[in-house]
């Protein structure tokens, strides 16, 4: 598989799934303005991932205009339970190098499945994706478009009715879709 075509599934992804389905109405204008930096790890190890990671926040500092970063791995953490030890290391690392207020992180994979819900839950879906990723957002930014949007805090929720309503097949079909 090759480079663009992890970026062109991901970018699928966001527009089909994450836009369409309006999980996070703040990604349209991000989406669109092309202010997203897509980075396809080839690390295979959690210390690799790390540093990779260190990588985005830097690059992210030093591009204003960049608002947003996907750190997308196409062939690591493909189990879950690791998945989610790397994302509790890079919390961790982004306190450490003193990012907490700065940025925060999103997590999105194939596999997503929220504590003590069932895996076949449609609402695992609002935080699948094509490949295991961290999002990396600006937290000026975040906060900047909240204020655009009233009652942030259904927005989950919200997700959630809508992944439920629309069920498991279509919520399956549609992250296959993004892969096609």
């Amino acid at each position: 598989m090759t480079y663009e075509t992890v970026i062109e599934q991901t970018q699928k992804w966001i527009k089909n799934v994450v836009i369409d389905c309006n999980f996070c109405p703040f990604a349209a204008r991000v989406y669109s303005n092309k202010t997203i930096h897509y980075t396809v790890s080839k690390a295979t190890t959690i210390d690799e991932s790390l540093q990779q990671l260190k990588d985005e926040l830097e690059l992210l500092d030093k591009n204003e205009l960049t608002e947003t970063a996907f750190l997308i791995f196409p062939e690591s953490f493909v189990d879950f339970k690791t998945y989610l030890l790397l994302v509790k290391k890079a919390e961790k690392l982004l306190a450490k190098e003193g990012y907490d207020g700065i940025y925060q992180i999103a997590s999105f994979h194939p596999d997503y499945c929220f504590q003590g819900s069932d895996n076949d839950d449609p609402a695992n879906y609002t935080n699948r994706s094509v490949y295991p990723m961290l999002h990396l957002l600006k937290e000026e930014s975040v906060t900047k478009a909240l204020t655009f949007f009233s009652h942030p805090e259904t927005i989950p929720d919200t997700n959630i009715a809508f992944a439920t309503k629309k069920g498991l097949q279509y919520m399956q079909m549609l992250l296959a879709s993004c892969k096609s």
